[in-house]
């Protein structure tokens, strides 16, 4: 695997490139985002390990740049801050996992093998979903409801290709934290529920039929609103 660290304090920098290094991977430090996010729209990584606070750039206003950027590239943030505010703001702004300092390489060693462990979403089985009007190419990374192109971040993307590989099924908050973050524990935030406002807000409302309802208690279902 290729890793993208993206941390300014030194020792920790050297400290990681050797650890993740010793653990059979490529590893790429910078120790600031700006010449990182240049390397990124160049070469791919399989995980980047991003630090929260960082020189000339917040590390979640790097989040953003990157996640703007429709690069889905897994997302671990260091971050000092304990708070479950901070973690809650890394987590919704596209982070994949996060862990807070002093932290144990044996542990971020762990998170990122978990990580590489999620199935890709190109892997799955089927390639192009349809359900109704909506289609969804996991090649081409494209969704369009009708004639409509839906302009979807990387996050929204997956939860969408998630309820259309169970269209029609009631899916739950629990295997959306399963299948889409990849989360075998509950963070007790309200992650599930922002995203799934936000794609809502893509999908449906421009629209005259809703396709994703909410089953009270149970979760959410997607199906044709024409039947």
């Amino acid at each position: 695997m290729k890793i993208l660290v993206i941390e300014d304090e030194a020792e920790t920098r050297e400290y990681l490139a050797r650890g993740l290094g010793e653990a059979g991977w490529e590893v790429t430090c910078h120790a600031a985002p700006q010449p990182a996010l240049l390397e990124l729209g160049g070469r791919s990584f399989d995980i980047i390990v991003l630090d929260r606070m960082l020189p000339g750039m917040d590390g979640l206003d790097a989040l953003r740049l990157i996640r703007g950027a429709n690069i889905a590239t897994p997302v671990i943030m260091l971050t000092a801050m304990s708070g479950i505010e901070d973690r809650v703001a890394g987590l919704e702004n596209g982070a994949d996992d996060y862990l807070v300092k002093p932290f144990a390489l044996t542990e971020l060693v762990a998170r990122i093998r978990s990580i590489a462990r999620r199935p890709a979403l190109a892997e799955q089985d089927e390639t192009v979903l349809t359900l109704g009007p909506l289609t969804l190419d996991r090649v081409t990374r494209s969704v369009r409801r009708g004639d409509t192109v839906l302009d979807l971040s990387p996050l929204e993307f997956r939860l969408l290709a998630t309820m259309m590989a169970h269209r029609g099924q009631v899916v739950t908050r629990t295997m959306l934290l399963e299948q889409v973050w990849g989360y075998r524990f509950d963070p007790k935030t309200s992650l599930v529920q922002t995203h799934m406002s936000r794609l809502r807000a893509k999908l449906d409302k421009p629209f005259e039929h809703e396709m994703i309802r909410t089953m009270r208690g149970a979760g959410y279902v997607i199906d044709d609103p024409s039947t």
